[in-house]
């Protein structure tokens, strides 16, 4: 067997979802449609809350760092993806491969940890209303988003080294349509177990603690909304925070099957589909989400058509 260094620049091939000319073909036409969604409707919600002054709130300022996230995520790998789908073989440099690893690991990760610190935005402007104009302040807000940035970038450079460490002997095929560190270790010809405890703890520590505190946030969210008398006002509290718990449970229940898992119980074709689900199809979902789902969006893109129409 040729055993190739781990430090060489031999390039990885991406079996991609499919062999199939035909399936590839259909495939490509519905994730390009897809991808075209995800950037036109989170860009749009962008545009939409920086020159709307009443969605300059906390809130909103989260959601815009929500779908900054989502373009961010899935350009990690949805165009390699698409090129991938035209070509008979897709290679990735051993620099790219790693440098996509870290950019896929860091963007859904600070998307993790954004989740939970917008549970607790919910949790405070529904059992401290009072106080939420002192507790969420710009700055106060400011330190949160980037603190899940920040988080999020040493949480994926921790994954992104232990793999790069490791020596990848004979075949370069990696089973997937973009590198992630399951398909990787399956290369991988040294010891992979110091890999997968940290995929385990880490992972545990990020998805599992984020959702936990999310969690929380929402027992005393609903706690809060049940002691609220009138079925208007119990309508009106859950209204706020509805569009975030659909976007949570999505997101978290993909995320939590697919890393918190014994390494027996892998299979890489469904992590495949898996992948798919929370990478390209759920940052197309969440502009749909917060804009189908919310009041004061639908209202914001309302005034925008009526004053384009007036102009």
């Amino acid at each position: 067997m040729n055993l190739i260094n781990k430090t060489g620049t031999e390039p990885f091939i991406l079996t991609g979802l499919s062999s199939d000319l035909k399936v590839k073909t259909i495939l490509f036409v519905l994730f390009s449609f897809i991808y075209t969604t995800t950037l036109t409707g989170n860009s749009f919600l962008i545009v939409l809350i920086r020159i709307t002054h009443e969605l300059h709130t906390p809130m909103y300022m989260f959601i815009c760092n929500l779908s900054i996230l989502d373009v961010t995520f899935t350009s990690v790998t949805v165009p390699k993806m698409l090129v991938g789908l035209l070509l008979e073989r897709c290679y990735i440099s051993y620099n790219g491969c790693f440098t996509q690893l870290y950019f896929f690991h860091f963007l859904g990760s600070s998307e993790c940890f954004l989740l939970s610190i917008m549970g607790y935005d919910r949790y405070v402007a529904i059992c401290h209303p009072l106080r939420y104009p002192q507790k969420m302040r710009r700055e106060i807000c400011i330190k949160l988003a980037l603190s899940c940035w920040i988080t999020g970038s040493l949480y994926s450079f921790v994954h992104a080294m232990l793999t790069a460490s490791l020596s990848f002997c004979g075949s370069r095929e990696v089973n997937h349509f973009f590198c992630d560190m399951p398909p990787l270790l399956k290369l991988s010809c040294t010891d992979t177990s110091i890999n997968m405890i940290v995929i385990l703890v880490l992972g545990g520590l990020a998805a599992g603690a984020s959702f936990i505190l999310t969690l929380i946030s929402y027992i005393y969210i609903i706690s809060a909304i049940l002691q609220i008398r009138s079925s208007k006002g119990r309508k009106k509290a859950f209204s706020t925070c509805a569009s975030h718990l659909t976007v949570v449970a999505i997101f978290f229940g993909t995320i939590i099957f697919m890393y918190l898992r014994p390494k027996s119980s892998y299979s890489l074709e469904n992590d495949k589909k898996l992948t798919v689900f929370y990478n390209v199809i759920t940052p197309m979902l969440n502009p749909l989400i917060y804009s189908l789902r919310n009041k004061d969006v639908k209202s914001a893109i309302t005034q925008l058509f009526k004053k384009n129409t007036h102009n």
